[in-house]
C-alpha cells in the first residue's frame, strides 16, 4: 500500500509543470517572518534652524568699528572680509551703523551689548560729516544689495520715532535721508515719507522741521523738478500741507514758513499747484453753468466771486474764459460753415461774460492773443480768426485801438503773418472810418 502511494506521488510530481513548482516554492518563502523589534514607523526629516543671536552679531560689528577706530574705509574692508550673517541680521547691522549698537524692539532705546561712538547719530549735524556714512552704506549695498530692505526697515522705524530723538539728532536724520536719495541708494520714497505723517509727529511740528531740513539738503545737489519727482513717487506732491500742524495748514502759512527758510522755489511750486487745482474747479463749474444755459448775469456774478476767492490774476481769468467757451461748442467735424456759425453763436451768446472781464486794453489784447493761438493750433478755426475778431468788435468786447495795436505791433508769432493778411481788409475799414470821423 505504501509502495503504491509513493508511486502515485512520483507520477503526480512528474505531471506538474516546473513553473508551478517554482511558484509554490516562492509563495512559501515570501511569507513575512515574525520580528522581535515591532513595526518601524517612517518619519519626515526636518530642518532645525539655529537660534537667532543678534547680540553676538551686533557685538562683532561693534568690535570691527572699535578695532578700526571708526575709519569707515577700514571698517568697510573688515566687514567685506568677515563671515558675518548679514542676510539674517540686516536690521541689526543698520542699527549699529545709526546708533552705535543694538536698539530695543520697537524703540530707539539702547539694548544690551557692546557699543561704539562712531555712528551716524554721534557725528556733527553737517553734510560733510554725514556724507561719508552714506557713501559707506552705498558701498556695502553694492556688495550686498539684499540689505536695501533692511535699510528701509530701520529708516522707517527711526522716522516713526522722531519724537524720541533730540533736535540735532533729527536734523542728522533729515540730512542723512536727503543724501541717501541724492546718492541714489535705491530707497523707496513712499516707504520713507509715509511714516512721517504720524499724527503725533505732525501735531508737534517735528515733521515740518524735518522736511524743511530735508528739502534744504536735497536741493543742494538736485533741481526742483527732481524734488517734485521724488514727492510724486512718495505720493506726496499734492499733499504738502499735510506736513503742517492742523492749525497752520493754510497756503499763507506754507508760503510764510518756506520763504523764511529760503526755499522760494518750493513756495512757487506750491502756489502753481494750488492755482492749477482751483483753475480746474472753476473751469468745471463754468462748464456746468454754460451747459445748463444759465443766465449770463448770474454766470458773471458767480465767476467774479470764485475768482476773488481764488485770487486769480486777471489775465488768467481771460484765458480760462475763452478756453471754456470754445470747449463748450458743439463742433461739426469738417463742415467749416457750421463750425463758423457755432463759434460765432457762442461768442455772441457769451459776449457779456467776456466783456465783464476784459476791462482794460491789456486784457483785450490778451484775449486777441488767445484767439490767435487757438485759431493757429486748431485747423477747423484757422480761417475764422478775422470773423471772430470782427464779432468781438461788434459786441464791444474788443476796442478799435486794441485791434490796431495787435495788427501793427502784435508780439505772438504763431500764425501772425497769415492772420495779419486775413485781418487786413477789416483793419483798412477801421482806419478809413477813423479818418472820416
Amino acid at each position: 500500500m505504501v509502495i503504491i502511494e509513493n508511486i502515485s506521488l512520483l507520477r503526480l510530481a512528474n505531471a506538474i509543470s516546473p513553473n508551478i513548482i517554482l511558484f509554490l516554492l516562492f509563495s512559501c518563502s515570501s511569507k513575512e517572518k515574525p520580528t522581535l523589534g515591532g513595526q518601524r514607523i517612517k518619519t519626515r526629516k526636518r530642518n532645525i534652524a539655529a537660534p537667532l543671536d543678534p547680540t553676538a552679531f551686533a557685538d562683532a560689528v561693534v568690535q570691527i568699528y572699535l578695532d578700526n577706530a571708526g575709519d569707515l574705509e577700514l571698517v568697510a574692508k573688515s566687514i567685506e572680509s568677515s563671515d558675518l550673517n548679514f542676510s539674517r541680521y540686516g536690521d541689526t547691522f543698520f542699527e549699529v551703523v545709526f546708533t552705535g549698537g543694538r536698539t530695543q524692539p520697537g524703540t530707539i532705546k539702547p539694548d544690551e551689548g557692546e557699543r561704539h561712538s562712531y555712528s551716524v547719530l554721534d557725528c556733527e549735524p553737517k553734510r560733510e560729516a554725514i556724507l561719508p556714512y552714506v557713501l559707506y552704506i552705498q558701498k556695502t549695498l553694492r556688495r550686498r544689495p539684499f540689505l536695501i530692505k533692511n535699510l528701509e526697515n530701520v529708516t522707517r522705524k527711526f522716522l516713526q520715532s522722531l519724537e524720541l530723538f533730540e533736535e540735532n539728532e533729527r536734523k542728522k536724520m533729515a540730512i542723512f535721508t536727503a543724501l541717501t536719495f541724492s546718492q541714489k541708494l535705491a530707497l523707496t520714497p513712499e516707504t520713507v515719507f509715509q511714516p512721517l505723517l504720524k499724527d503725533s509727529l505732525v501735531a508737534k511740528g517735528i515733521v515740518l522741521n524735518f522736511i524743511t531740513d530735508f528739502f534744504k539738503e536735497y536741493l543742494r545737489d538736485n533741481s526742483l523738478d527732481d524734488l517734485i519727482s521724488l514727492l510724486k513717487k512718495a505720493k506726496m506732491e499734492d499733499n504738502l500741507l499735510d506736513f503742517f500742524p492742523t492749525a497752520k495748514r493754510t497756503p499763507e502759512a506754507f508760503s510764510e514758513h518756506f520763504m523764511k527758510e529760503g526755499l522760494v522755489a518750493v513756495v512757487e511750486y506750491n502756489e502753481k499747484k494750488m492755482f492749477e487745482v482751483k483753475l480746474k474747479e472753476i473751469k468745471s463749474m463754468l462748464t456746468t453753468l454754460i451747459s445748463e444755459e444759465t443766465d449770463v448775469d448770474e454766470v458773471v456774478d458767480t465767476v467774479k466771486q470764485q475768482v476773488k476767492e481764488a485770487k486769480f490774476p486777471d489775465i488768467e481769468v481771460v484765458r480760462m474764459l475763452w478756453d471754456v467757451l470754445m470747449d463748450a461748442v458743439q463742433w461739426s467735424g469738417k463742415n467749416q460753415q457750421q463750425n463758423a456759425n457755432s463759434a460765432l453763436r457762442q461768442v455772441k451768446t457769451w459776449a457779456k461774460l467776456l466783456n465783464a472781464f476784459c476791462s482794460t486794453g491789456k486784457l483785450e489784447l490778451e484775449l486777441m492773443y488767445k484767439v490767435q493761438v487757438q485759431c493757429y493750433e486748431d485747423t477747423k478755426l484757422m480761417k475764422l480768426f478775422p470773423e471772430i475778431v470782427r464779432s468781438l468788435y461788434d459786441l464791444d468786447v474788443l476796442a478799435e485801438d486794441t485791434i490796431l495795436l495787435w495788427f501793427r505791433k502784435g508780439s505772438n508769432p504763431k500764425g501772425r503773418q497769415t492772420f495779419v493778411k486775413a485781418l487786413e481788409p477789416f483793419v483798412n475799414w477801421l482806419e478809413e472810418a477813423e479818418e472820416e470821423e
